[in-house]
């Protein structure tokens, strides 16, 4: 199966108030072939840290199947338990017999540690199909991917791209919720 660039998505929420419209935004873009959501994990934290989670998916039953909980996997949490995690860390060691290097650096990214107690992230894992072509054409003039992000609006304005006032309202919306979040 041929796979598109993959990016992990990690979105906090203080307190989460759903009306179906983050999914209904991934599902107009999926109709469009824009992005696939693979795998999408609601996680909980309570103020003593405890964690519970929640699968999200707009996936099919048969894609959810073949997928698995590939964010759970990735990010080292046994989404299915211990069985779970054993089948995640199987795969794992089969990848790195197979001359894969895996996930084993210390320094890695500690997605649930990111997240506050008393508060909630939603764990987005999306495939980028838009970005096929482009990659592809990059791997052949022989380019590789050294880093990646998304640039604050506010850093926009500095380059020309956007007016301070537009920018401002922006960068406000994407930071409400931040103010207030652990």
């Amino acid at each position: 199966m041929s796979i598109g660039p993959v990016q992990l998505i990690v979105l906090g929420f203080n307190h989460p108030n759903f009306h179906g419209e983050i999914i209904a935004e991934l599902e107009r873009l999926r109709q469009s072939d824009t992005v696939r959501v693979i795998d999408a994990l609601a996680v909980y934290k309570d103020a003593d840290g405890e964690v519970e989670v929640e699968h999200l998916s707009n996936l099919t039953q048969e894609e959810a199947v073949e997928l698995g909980s590939k964010v759970g996997a990735l990010i080292g949490l046994g989404i299915d338990g211990e069985e779970g995690l054993i089948a995640g860390a199987e795969r794992g060691a089969e990848a790195a017999i197979d001359g894969v290097a895996v996930l084993d650096d210390p320094r890695a990214w500690d997605v649930l540690g990111d997240i506050p107690n008393d508060s909630a992230a939603a764990l987005l894992l999306i495939e980028h199909h838009w970005a096929v072509p482009l990659r592809d054409a990059i791997a052949r003039a022989g380019g590789f991917r050294l880093s990646d992000g998304f640039i604050s609006p506010l850093d926009l304005v500095g380059i020309g791209l956007l007016a301070a006032e537009e920018a401002k309202v922006l960068h406000d919306l994407e930071t409400a919720a931040a103010a207030n979040y652990n």
